[in-house]
């Protein structure tokens, strides 16, 4: 693979990030989104970030092949320095480091934006995910059960927490 490159999404990437995600929306419980998302509510997402709450894309030679974000984790003043974050790799890229760079580079921004926590919302299904977080020491803070129903069955979430 040539050089990946990271960088800040612009309004010009929505329609890429929107495509990834909205694969695993319809085809994973990765994201419990039952439903496409919408371009519309997509730039009013991206809209919602910002400096504090960054959202990258990972490409090689203009492509992007991914998409990360760092995002308010409450609406409470108090929770100000604790995100949540996303990585969505494209499907046909998945398996390529890509995750990896994506994460390093979520961490890097949290501790020189001055965050706190960063937490990770996961499905208990997804163990490449688990397992990736990991390697970049998040632990397990919680497991809670039945949390989510897509797929006609119920779905239990792991909380994993990097203290920065």
């Amino acid at each position: 693979m040539s050089q990946l490159q990271i960088r800040l999404a612009t309004e010009a990437d929505l329609p890429i990030i929107n495509d990834i995600y909205n694969h695993y929306a319809s085809n994973s419980t990765c994201t419990y989104q039952l439903e496409p998302e919408k371009i519309e509510d997509r730039v009013k997402w991206f809209n919602a970030h910002g400096p504090k709450h960054p959202v990258t894309v990972a490409e090689v030679e203009g492509k992007v092949l991914g998409w990360g974000s760092l995002s308010k984790f409450h609406q409470r003043a108090a929770y100000a320095n604790t995100v949540e974050n996303s990585l969505y790799i494209h499907h046909e890229h998945r398996r390529q480091k890509i995750g990896s760079a994506l994460l390093a580079d979520q961490i890097r921004r949290a501790r020189e934006i001055g965050h706190h926590t960063i937490l990770a919302i996961i499905d208990s299904d997804q163990a490449g995910s688990i397992a990736l977080h990991e390697r970049f020491g998040f632990t397990r803070a919680a497991h809670l059960k039945q949390l989510g129903f897509k797929f006609n069955r119920w779905l239990d979430v792991v909380y994993m927490q990097l203290m920065l």
